[in-house]
C-alpha cells in the first residue's frame, strides 16, 4: 500500500478517457462516465444491445436476433460502440492500451454474472498468427484474463486457434463477414480437449454482426462443450 500511495504521488491515477486526475488506477472520471454508453437495463438476451421498456423477467430478443441463427444461448455487452465506448475500444485494440482490459474486467463480471456457473471457462476469441505477430497481443485475451480475475473463473486463452488468415471484417457487409470465416476458426489439436463438457463463455472486444462470434461458438461445440455464452466488451447498435 506504501508503494502503491508513492507511485501515485509520482505518478496520479488519470482517466481512461480525457486524461483528468482521478482517485484510482483504472478509472472513469465522473464526466466521461455520464457520457460513456453503458448498457443498463432491458436488453438482448443473445446479443446484448439494449432494448427500450422496464427491465423484464422474460429473455427478449432484438429484431436482428429474431431473425438470425445465434449458435450460443445467451450474450451480454458492456457499452454500445460509440463515444468514449468506441475510444476505449480503439485503444485496447490498436493503441497498445492494456490498461483498458484492466478496467473492463469488473465491468465484464458484472454483465457476464448471469451467464457463469460452477462449470464455466472463458475463452477469447482467437487471432491468426500473423496478425497476432503484428499487432503483439490478442485484445481478447487480455480481456479473458481480466474477466476471470474478477469473477474467479477459469480462463483457456488457447483453447480455439485460427489456422488460417482471412480478410479483415472491417467494412464487411452483414452476409460477406459470416463468409468471411466460415470454419475459420477451430479447436486446438491439444488445448481444446479443456472446454469438452463445460459451459463456454466466448469472450471478444466487439460483435458487430455476430459472425465471429458463430464460428467461434460452432469451434466450441466441435470440442465438446456443453453450453457455450458470449460477451462483447462494445456492441455495435444500428441505431448508435
Amino acid at each position: 500500500m506504501r508503494l502503491q500511495t508513492a507511485i501515485h504521488a509520482v505518478f496520479p491515477p488519470e482517466c481512461l478517457c480525457c486524461g483528468a486526475r482521478v482517485e484510482s488506477d483504472y478509472a472513469i472520471c465522473g464526466a466521461c462516465w455520464g457520457d460513456t454508453p453503458f448498457i443498463h437495463g432491458t436488453a438482448c438476451d443473445k446479443c446484448g444491445v439494449p432494448l427500450p421498456g422496464a427491465e423484464e423477467e422474460t429473455a427478449l430478443r432484438c429484431d436482428e436476433c429474431l431473425q438470425v441463427a445465434r449458435p450460443w444461448s445467451r450474450g451480454r455487452a458492456v457499452f454500445v460502440y460509440g463515444g468514449n465506448a468506441r475510444r476505449l475500444v480503439l485503444g485496447l485494440k490498436h493503441g497498445d492500451r492494456a490498461d483498458v482490459a484492466k478496467a473492463a474486467g469488473p465491468w465484464m463480471a458484472a454483465r457476464a454474472a448471469p451467464l457463469l456457473t460452477e462449470q464455466s471457462i472463458i475463452v477469447p476469441i482467437p487471432l491468426h498468427r500473423w496478425r497476432l505477430l503484428k499487432r503483439r497481443y490478442n485484445q481478447s485475451a487480455l480481456l479473458a484474463h481480466a474477466l476471470g480475475r474478477a469473477a474467479n473463473v477459469e480462463v483457456a486463452p488457447h483453447a480455439l486457434v485460427r489456422p488460417s488468415a482471412t480478410q479483415s471484417q472491417d467494412g464487411l457487409g452483414y452476409e460477406k463477414r459470416f463468409e468471411n470465416l466460415g470454419s475459420a476458426i477451430r479447436p486446438h489439436p491439444t488445448h481444446g480437449a479443456v472446454l469438452a463438457g463445460r459451459d463456454v463463455l466466448l469472450i471478444d472486444d466487439v460483435m458487430t454482426s455476430g459472425a465471429t462470434f458463430s464460428a467461434a461458438t460452432e469451434a466450441a461445440f466441435v470440442a465438446g462443450a456443453k453450453n457455450v455464452c458470449v460477451i462483447a466488451l462494445a456492441r455495435v447498435a444500428k441505431d448508435a
